[in-house]
């Protein structure tokens, strides 16, 4: 075909990008583009730190197309009108495309592939979000699995995808494109100094040093709070500067490298859960007749991290200053909203897709729901206790200390559980008291659950 144009999403690589190779292959010309969504980020919250990472990793595309002879493309409005304009403008016969999974996402693909047919073009959508496409796995008489251990076993042996090299430098249509717009227009606040940086190249050498100095310690260390124990690539992979495929490819057959690909899979495993069911954004995938609390000052406390409990504060201070959490602290997060609070799971959910630079609606709603008892969960009524697993996962408070610092010189012992120093103490310190008491939460919430 003599032009195409390669639609960005959320896959702003160059390396493993199957729609970018595919296209480079067929058509003589190829144009790449990304459309600032202003629908989406009109009805979104996205935080500053996000906005900011999705600026850099548009950046650093644009330098890689360049070095390969084409500039990336950006227009601002409806992804759909935009494409179909840029297509037109460039006599495009395809518009290539990664496949997507999220309700959004769907729609938009419908949409894209109704406007191509009505304008003689093709609609190609290419894997390359999840190692495996959804759809590939499927239980007998199901059309999705619901339970990851049986995932998991098919996952593991499934055959990959072959990882497709860098394209050449390519021709292109020089074409009119807007400059990528300052963080200024797109939100109000100024983002944190403590956030990492977005882009394929910074990805990349948060890969290696990773494979280098992580992978190998990750069973042992990746649920201790205070250690650099996780790979911290959730945000590389939610904006696709890196392949999960390459990942898996890179971390297989390496010391821990076993452990690290359950997370991947436990990403594909979300993933085709919300394929299936779109809608568990907003309801439940399994209800439970769960009459939630309104507790609004409750709230504001856990997301302020004032909740009196060292080990949930930290996290929630964490999740504020740097837009990132480890998995462990998510989980006791979330457990202590819907399970200590009994406040609905969707607000802590939309909490963490408005501050979380790598939430991603497949891992978030999925994750909420796994703790809320609703979703995948087949132990619906576990309870994460804040002290014991504060004791198990941060036995020395060194993740507390660092993140509240009311507590710094409080000795070791005593750090997960300030209600029981003195009095005279507890008031020095400055620190809040618990909003609840775990013990007697928990009990309320066996007799619900009756």
């Amino acid at each position: 075909m003599k032009a195409a144009v390669v639609l960005f999403t959320r896959d702003l690589r160059v390396h493993d990008h199957p729609a970018l190779a595919r296209a480079a292959r067929e058509a003589s010309r190829v144009v790449p583009a990304f459309v600032m969504d202003d629908p989406l980020l009109a009805r979104t919250h996205a935080g500053a730190d996000r906005l900011a990472f999705l600026l850099d990793a548009l950046g650093d595309l644009d330098r890689s197309l360049r070095a390969r002879g084409a500039a990336l493309v950006l227009r601002r409005g409806d992804v759909v009108e935009e494409t179909m304009r840029l297509a037109r403008e460039v006599s495009a016969e395809a518009v290539f495309a990664s496949g997507d999974v999220t309700d959004y996402a769907q729609q938009r693909q419908r949409r894209l592939a109704t406007a191509c047919a009505a304008n003689g073009m093709t609609l190609a959508l290419c894997p390359g979000v999840t190692v495996v496409p959804r759809g590939d796995l499927h239980p007998t008489g199901g059309d999705h699995f619901k339970v990851f251990t049986p995932y998991w076993r098919r996952w593991r042996v499934h055959p990959r995808r072959p990882l497709v090299a860098p394209p050449r430098p390519f021709n292109t249509i020089r074409v009119p494109s807007r400059p990528l717009p300052p963080l200024r227009d797109l939100v109000d606040e100024a983002p944190s100094s403590r956030r990492q940086r977005g882009g394929e190249r910074h990805a990349r050498r948060r890969l290696e040093a990773w494979l280098r100095n992580g992978l190998a310690r990750y069973p042992e260390r990746h649920d201790d709070l205070a250690s650099a124990g996780t790979s911290r690539l959730s945000a590389d992979l939610h904006f696709g500067c890196l392949s999960p495929s390459e990942i898996l490819a890179r971390v297989d057959g390496r010391p821990g490298g076993d452990a690290f690909a359950r997370q991947l899979c436990w990403r594909d495993f979300f993933h085709q859960v919300l394929a299936a069911r779109p809608d568990i954004v907003r309801t439940d995938y399994r209800p439970r007749g769960d009459r939630w609390r309104r507790d609004a000052r409750g709230l504001a406390a856990w997301k302020a991290g004032r909740t009196g409990y060292p080990i949930v504060d930290a996290a929630m201070r964490q999740l504020a200053a740097e837009g990132l959490m480890p998995n462990r602290a998510r989980l006791l997060v979330a457990s202590f909203l819907v399970k200590d609070l009994y406040v609905d799971w969707r607000e802590g959910a939309a909490h963490f897709a408005d501050l979380l630079v790598d939430a991603d609606v497949a891992n978030n709603v999925g994750s909420w729901q796994w703790v809320a008892g609703t979703g995948n969960d087949t132990r619906p009524n576990r309870v994460f206790n804040p002290v014991s697993q504060a004791r198990r996962f941060d036995p020395d408070g060194r993740y507390v200390r660092r993140w509240v610092p009311e507590l710094a010189r409080v000795r070791d012992g005593a750090i997960h559980e300030p209600w029981r120093l003195p009095p005279s103490v507890q008031h020095h310190l400055r620190y809040p008291d618990r909003i609840v008491v775990h013990e007697e939460a928990a009990a309320r919430r066996r007799a619900r659950r009756r």
